[in-house]
Formats: C-alpha cells, sequence, structure tokens
C-alpha cells in the first residue's frame, strides 16, 4: 500500500526494524520514531528518539505514517515507556494530530474482546480503534484471524466479540479542501 501511495516521505513509530521497516527499506527511506536506542548504518534508515505520547515537533506535516503492533504495549512499561493507564489514548490523539490533511495512517493492533494482557500487551474492541480515531477516515480494513487467514472482505464491528484477531487499519487525515466543504 505505502508502495503503491509512493509518499515523498515515510515516518514508522515502534514497527518491527527487522520485519516491516527492512521491507520499506527496499523501496523507501523511513525515518523512525522510538523510545528505544538504536545504532544503525543501514542507509535510509534515520532513527529519531522519541515518544508516541508526545510528537510536539511533528505538527500536521506527515503525509505517510506507519504504527504496527506498538500502540497495544503502550502506557505498559513493558519497553521502558513509563506506566500511564492512558498512554495509548495519548499515543492514538499524537498519531492523528500529526497526519497532515490528506495523509495516511497505517495502524495494526490486536482486537477483539477489550482487555489488558498482564503488561504484554492490550487487545482491543475495533469499535475504539474507530471512535480514537474519529477525526480521521477509515480507508480500508482488513483482518487476520486467530487461524491465521487474512479476511478482507469484513468489518471492524464483525471482530469485537472474538477472542484475538489483527485487526489492520489505514485511514486517511480529510484534505483542508474536503474539511471546509
Amino acid at each position: 500500500k505505502i508502495f503503491t501511495a509512493n509518499p515523498n516521505e515515510h515516518w514508522d513509530i515502534g514497527s518491527r526494524i527487522d520485519g516491516f521497516i527492512t521491507h520499506l527499506l527496499t523501496f523507501r527511506a523511513v525515518n523512525i520514531i522510538d523510545i528505544r536506542p538504536l545504532e544503525s548504518t543501514v542507509s535510509g534508515l534515520f532513527y529519531h528518539k522519541g515518544n508516541i505520547t508526545n510528537l510536539s515537533h511533528l505538527d500536521d506535516s506527515v503525509e505517510s505514517l506507519s504504527c504496527l503492533h506498538t500502540m497495544e504495549h503502550i502506557g505498559l512499561g513493558r519497553y521502558g515507556d513509563p506506566i500511564d493507564p492512558l498512554g495509548y489514548l495519548k499515543g492514538m490523539n499524537e498519531l492523528q494530530r500529526v497526519l497532515k490533511p490528506g495523509g495516511k495512517l497505517y495502524f495494526s493492533v490486536p482486537i477483539g474482546q477489550e482487555r489488558v494482557e498482564f503488561n504484554a500487551h492490550r487487545v482491543f474492541n475495533p469499535m475504539t480503534i474507530l471512535k480514537t480515531f474519529s477525526s480521521l477516515n477509515l480507508v480500508e480494513f482488513v483482518a487476520v484471524n486467530a487461524a491465521g487467514d487474512l479476511m478482507s472482505s469484513v468489518q471492524p464491528e464483525d471482530f469485537k466479540d472474538v477472542r484475538y484477531a489483527c485487526g489492520i487499519f489505514i485511514f486517511q487525515k480529510s484534505s483542508s479542501n474536503e474539511a471546509s466543504l
């Protein structure tokens, strides 16, 4: 999807370097933000130390942003972030705030019956995701069910009562022209 969209610049917050980011680097430079230190000499990979709950240096400026399997950990202290029961909400609010008009957010989290699995991660009711990202437009939703099947002809609400699945959401911020209509 990012290859097809061909943004001028792509930012990522917290996704796996040895997975998703490596794939992106085959065709695009990537700016990554993470609280964990990274020493790398990989061409096209630009590290910025930061916290997803405070991205004030990126106000309404990001054209393309990914955050894959990160938000479920925010605020639980597992990866060195401060314990904050509302950390995930602060992080999601920051993601939508930093997108520029027309910008896209590629976002994935565990979905199903909402809960915290000790300090490992959260599982989100997909309706919580839609409600929290209410200032963005949902462009596409796909899910991976517990059996590992990619399901593309589904709706987020189809997964609110499952035990565990992966929700992959693509959101877009309204362009300034759309917002004024």
